[in-house]
């Protein structure tokens, strides 16, 4: 994987791949397409399966401060590690060679959750050494973007070793990955850059927290979410996140996500509180982790409305809704677009406003004859 301008990282081919090599990636790459099968649990058109949906937060003061929201996935992989149910987690950190930049790691130990606790919104791979994992004599739980978790499930049904290296597969709502250069510019904003800087954290320390650079003379400086993500960082992702039909990781055993406070309106508060994670129990074995990691006394969970969520994650709901569009314009411009199934593109477009249909056809029209797609 390498990184290319103007800061993502990429695939680069470095050896002639077989018919058949090239025939299984055409079948699990998740950039290609995905399909998703309910089965008898509730499928919601814009949240995807599920079995249970609620809210809750680590009840270890320490790791639900540093978390993005309440830690309630962190506390998941600490219960995970205590009761020997996995012998390592397969996650994304922070990079020690580039403090806006990610690295996967591996962590034994609460210690190692807790450093590599908080949002990360720039490139990562955390499926870069799956080869070597799946020889591995270790059980894995694995922790990726919705994406990684629909390519790691889809490889699972052509090889048998993945459900045993990975009997555990946690994942997080995602609104898209942003390029190492919308890190760079909040550097910029901040009054600093890559050379002044030691590390970086985009949220966490708080809830939502602040994207904070820690610079080399012991200094820092901050910017809130609102700033760091709303103003800068989602003008920075990628189109393909743009055309994602699964921000929500339906594919994962467990998700997470922000409950955000929301305004009388229904709409997400950015303001400074102690985290509050939502968790999606998508899987009978998912069920049985969270039921078990709050019987354990990891965490502290109670019941959350469906009905809610929509309000309170408006740019899952809004990107669902606009997603067909979105797809229509491309194709209409000759563009290649995913094939989903079992993703609801069709009933998810019917509960957009017109305007809003119109708004994302056109845009997708207009940048794609300007160049700017």
């Amino acid at each position: 994987m390498v990184l290319d301008p103007p800061g993502y990282l990429r695939p680069h081919q470095t050896g002639a791949l077989t018919s058949e090599e090239d025939a299984l990636i055409s079948r699990i790459c998740p950039g290609l397409g995905q399909a998703v099968e309910s089965g008898t649990r509730t499928d919601d058109v814009l949240w995807g399966p599920y079995l249970s949906l609620q809210t809750g937060f680590s009840t270890g003061t320490e790791l639900r401060h540093a978390a993005s929201s309440g830690g309630a996935l962190s506390a998941v992989l600490v219960h995970l590690l205590q009761a020997k149910a996995i012998d390592a987690v397969i996650q994304t950190a922070a990079s020690s060679q580039v403090p806006v930049a990610n690295a996967t790691v591996i962590s034994t130990s609460v210690e190692d959750v807790t450093r590599a606790a908080g949002s990360r919104y720039a490139p990562s791979t955390p499926l870069a050494e799956l080869a070597d994992q799946l020889n591995d004599h270790r059980r894995f739980a694995f922790v990726g973007k919705p994406c990684d978790v629909a390519a790691l499930r889809a490889l699972a049904k052509e090889d048998p070793r993945v459900n045993d290296r990975f009997p555990v597969v946690l994942s997080f709502f995602c609104a898209g990955v942003p390029s190492q250069t919308g890190a760079e510019e909040i550097l910029t904003g901040l009054g600093t850059d890559m050379a002044a800087t030691t590390s970086f954290r985009y949220r966490g320390n708080g809830w939502p927290g602040r994207a904070t650079a820690r610079l080399k003379d012991g200094s820092e400086r901050s910017m809130t979410y609102a700033e760091s993500w709303g103003g800068i960082l989602s003008k920075h992702v990628q189109l393909r996140c743009k055309i994602c039909a699964d921000g929500t990781g339906t594919a994962a055993d467990l998700v997470f996500a922000d409950a955000w406070h929301s305004d009388e309106k229904g709409y997400p508060l950015f303001e400074e509180h102690d985290g509050i994670s939502l968790i999606v129990a998508r899987t009978d074995r998912g069920s049985a982790i969270l039921a078990d990691a709050v019987a354990t006394g990891h965490l502290e969970t109670q019941p959350f409305d469906p009905s809610e969520l929509a309000a309170i994650q408006p740019g899952q709901s809004g990107r669902r809704q606009a997603l067909l569009a979105r797809l229509l314009g491309l194709r209409l411009l000759g563009r290649p677009i995913p094939r989903y199934r079992g993703l609801h593109v069709l009933s998810a477009a019917k509960r957009n406003t017109l305007s809003s249909t119109l708004k994302n056809f056109f845009g997708v029209i207009r940048r794609g004859l300007t160049g700017r797609l």
